[in-house]
């Protein structure tokens, strides 16, 4: 009899076959893993023997769950662990492994249409690239870095994993391989930035490389690829420095790069395309409309947005005078 343990590693492995991203399948791992885990300690350890009855208290256990601090799992990472669950009972119905599909039935929470708590202005992003020291390597690097950031919207892993030869100083763009969803796209790179890479490209990076990662763009002292969380805490780290008071750090660049482009009159499509984006609705999302722009458009569409100057002065002599 197959137990829920050894369908999940056959299922990840199906996964591997089928060119799924080495993320997907360990994020795969992770949230199969706790499921597995709660099924364990109900007494279940049968892929056959889970029920939509054990997938609907997995699901109340969820929302109920409470942290260290006291606060519940967010919509998001509710969603997180139960969408990997549909999936891979799905899978094992489709293979014949299973009779019936538990989870055909299962209800997923309604997703959070939530606005992002913040982005950077245009002055913040300015302040943000000039915090690094750029007299010294690796700050030199940090503002190269920044300054991609800032440019093109890259993921941090599109960033981290960017090659040399995928920078085209001569058309202005760089080639981002095999972004989310295994996509390949170029994304524009301004004269700015360019000048910054550039530069780093010249005077710093020849010292840092080794025949191990020859390679990547932007690379450690040591001659490695960057750190993901090294990454975060390095940009955390500059928008302190630089006085915001937002928290965030490689996805609050992103965020605030898409914001900025719509707030100049950047069409959503284009901005869509940048992100890498495979569905416009994800980029709605995604961004939001700034109040500055909102506020112009009901100040000239709105007929009730002006005020009657003439009529306010004639309205206020009517009242009396205060004591």
């Amino acid at each position: 009899m197959a137990t829920l343990k050894s369908e999940m590693a056959a299922h990840l492995e199906w996964m591997a076959v089928h060119n799924y991203s080495p993320t997907t399948i360990a994020n795969r791992d992770t949230y199969l893993h706790y499921f597995v885990e709660y099924a364990h300690l109900h007494g279940v350890e049968l892929a056959e023997d889970v029920t939509l009855e054990l997938l609907l208290e997995y699901q109340i256990y969820l929302y109920q769950y409470r942290k260290t601090n006291g606060q519940p799992l967010a919509v998001s990472t509710q969603l997180q662990r139960l969408v990997p669950l549909s999936k891979f009972f799905s899978w094992l119905r489709f293979e014949g492994r299973i009779e019936i599909n538990p989870a055909a039935d299962l209800l997923m929470p309604r997703p959070d249409r939530k606005l992002p708590e913040a982005t950077l202005s245009a002055h913040e992003m300015n302040k943000l690239v000039n915090q690094p020291d750029v007299g010294k390597p690796l700050g030199l690097r940090d503002r190269a870095i920044l300054e991609v950031f800032y440019s093109c919207a890259l993921r941090r892993s599109e960033l981290i994993d960017l090659k040399v030869k995928d920078v085209d100083f001569d058309r202005g763009t760089l080639f981002v391989r095999c972004g989310k969803g295994f996509r390949d796209r170029y994304v524009p790179i301004g004269e700015r930035a360019l000048f910054w890479v550039r530069l780093y490209l010249g005077a710093v990076r020849p010292a840092f490389v080794k025949p191990d990662y020859p390679d990547h763009v932007f690379l450690s002292s040591v001659g490695t690829p960057i750190c993901p969380d090294w990454l975060c805490r390095r940009v955390r780290k500059y928008v302190a420095a630089a006085g915001v008071e937002k928290r965030g750090s490689c996805h609050l660049l992103r965020h605030s790069v898409a914001t900025l482009m719509l707030e100049g009159g950047a069409d959503i499509r284009y901005v869509a395309e940048m992100l890498g984006h495979a569905r416009l609705e994800t980029t709605q999302l995604y961004t939001r409309v700034s109040i500055e722009r909102l506020r112009a458009v009901h100040m000239t569409c709105h007929p009730a947005s002006g005020l009657d100057v003439a009529m306010a002065n004639e309205i206020c002599h009517l009242l009396p005078a205060s004591p």
